[in-house]
């Protein structure tokens, strides 16, 4: 949706999840010398600034980032990396994440519709491996896919502003996973009241019974009735160790 700015969300617990865990995999595939090519459908502007305006109007950040428990991994060392280059309150979206993880033989491919969010994304990541579109996240990942290098990862997060978008996206994964084997996808659906996730989690496993699911549960932000309540991961065709990243994630250690 054109609508939709990541920013207002950015390093909140839902976030911190994602990335732990998008973190974790890309650091397990990096670890054969191979190349491989890492492809998002919604990348968002790449970058943000947790003391910017938006991240200040929700405040979400501060039950995200703002109170996680520093644990050693390699979604620490990319937050490291990227808060020496930008400063102490630059967080990374996805896209500034796996630019900090991945290899000079690795290549990008990034979607995003919206015009400034697509703007922003080139400015903070455009270069040398990394391919920047402004085009529909489903149909640019299908119409490139498969790349090269084949071996890879995509990463699926729509905002899920439409109740359509929960079985297109169960539609638009279970497409990709046939048109680009050789990857392993990983979707991110939020929890809600509603619970509109429960039919595309059954599409998604029924269809690729390989696929794990990682769910994590926290308060919904300022209370609010029928907000988030959770993050939850699909990983279609998980490569070995998956299991052990999507279920290694804490949001603080010193929470009972």
């Amino acid at each position: 949706m054109l609508s939709y700015q990541h920013g207002y969300h950015a390093g909140g617990p839902a976030d911190l999840h994602k990335h732990v865990a998008l973190a974790g995999l890309l650091a397990l595939l990096t670890r054969k010398a191979r190349p491989l090519t890492y492809m998002e459908s919604h990348a968002g502007r790449g970058l943000y600034d947790l003391a910017g305006a938006q991240a200040a109007k929700t405040g979400e950040w501060r039950a995200g980032i703002g109170r996680a428990a520093r644990r050693e991994g390699p979604f620490w060392q990319a937050l490291d990396a990227v808060r020496a280059a930008h400063g102490e309150t630059a967080y990374p979206g996805s896209p500034a994440l796996a630019r900090a993880l991945l290899r000079p033989t690795d290549r990008m491919i990034l979607m995003e519709l919206h015009p400034a969010e697509h703007g922003a994304l080139v400015e903070a990541l455009g270069g040398p491996g990394v391919d920047i579109h402004r085009r529909d996240g489903r149909e640019g990942l299908l119409a490139l896919s498969p790349p090269k290098p084949r071996r890879g990862l995509a990463l699926i997060d729509p905002s899920y502003e439409r109740k359509e978008e929960y079985d297109e996206t169960a539609t638009f994964a279970l497409a990709l996973a046939r048109k680009w084997p050789e990857a392993a996808i990983m979707v991110w659906y939020p929890l809600l009241p509603a619970a509109r996730h429960v039919g595309m989690v059954k599409r998604l496993r029924d269809a690729a019974p390989a696929t794990l699911i990682g769910e994590t549960s926290f308060p919904a932000h300022g209370g609010r009735k029928g907000g988030m309540t959770g993050s939850g991961l699909a990983l279609l065709n998980p490569p070995h160790g998956g299991r052990e990243i999507l279920g290694d994630y804490r949001l603080n250690e010193n929470t009972e």
